[in-house]
């Protein structure tokens, strides 16, 4: 049986590789997003109702995140559309730690909606697709929380397990919290990626504050530099954060991606090459 399924932020990390899965499995899966046709906006609710047309199962990433004000609002408003149109299950990407998104999880648990929560850490490709690759490319990274250790899981990971939950329903009602195999710290990071590029990639702690004046004074949008303040404060220190889950090895019969494998294949691309 193959299945109707929308991948809302279908061209994100995780999301277009959910879509790519989904595809070679034959499914019919409609890519969420704002240039889409029909499109999909996070910011226009009327956009909603053509999107979940006819699809039965949804896989949900919110932009910015989870923790900004109102998410839980928005994701309230999305799942009572989503029954409106007769879409029977969710996949909510959620943040591992975060206060905020746990509401947001929440409202899906108590949709009246099939769901499953997955819980992710942060990614190996924040160092490659987000806001670490630039510092990385000038080959000086300045990072405060420099003793935090954090056990990195990669969006091919994520996917596949999306993937599975979306499609099986044994998933159904579940909470999964997936990580990596390994804690590292910004200074383990940055010295692996040095050593795979062979370049000199200095490494620097800083305060949060001075990390927050950086961003400001690069002219990073007030609201984005919030949302760092609140990853590095809230997410990194949140309590279990560090610890190790076996859900990714559960799930698909396998043990997730090492950071160190991730590495290596993104080396290869020359993403990190100035």
């Amino acid at each position: 049986m193959k299945t109707n399924i929308l991948v809302i932020g279908g061209t994100g990390k995780t999301g277009r590789k959910v879509v790519e899965k989904l595809q070679s499995k034959n499914h019919r899966v409609r890519v969420g997003s704002r240039n889409a046709n029909p499109p999909f906006d996070w910011q226009d609710s009327n956009t909603w109702q053509a999107a979940l047309a006819g699809i039965e199962k949804v896989y949900v990433t919110f932009q910015p995140d989870l923790a900004v004000p109102g998410a839980a609002d928005t994701i309230e408003a999305l799942t009572r559309q989503a029954q409106k149109s007769g879409t029977k299950k969710v996949v909510l990407l959620s943040g591992k730690g975060e206060r905020e998104a746990e509401r947001c999880e929440q409202v899906v648990i108590h949709s009246g909606l099939d769901y499953t929560i997955v819980r992710a850490n942060w990614f190996n490709q924040n160092f490659s697709e987000s806001f670490f690759l630039e510092p990385i490319l000038a080959g000086h990274v300045m990072l405060p929380k420099p003793e935090t250790k954090v056990p990195y899981v990669d969006t091919d990971d994520i996917a596949d397990v999306v993937v599975e939950t979306l499609l099986n329903e044994k998933h159904n009602g579940k909470i999964y919290e997936l990580t990596g195999p390994r804690l590292l710290t910004f200074k383990d990071v940055i010295k692996e990626i040095s050593t795979a590029t062979g370049r000199n990639i200095q490494f620097t702690p800083v305060s949060l504050s001075a990390y927050s004046q950086t961003l400001k004074d690069a002219g990073v949008p007030d609201d984005y530099i919030w949302l760092i303040n609140y990853l590095f404060t809230e997410v990194l220190d949140a309590k279990g954060n560090n610890i190790i889950s076996n859900d990714i090895e559960k799930i698909l019969a396998r043990q997730p991606k090492d950071f160190a494998e991730y590495v290596e294949e993104t080396a290869k691309t020359g993403v990190w090459n100035p």
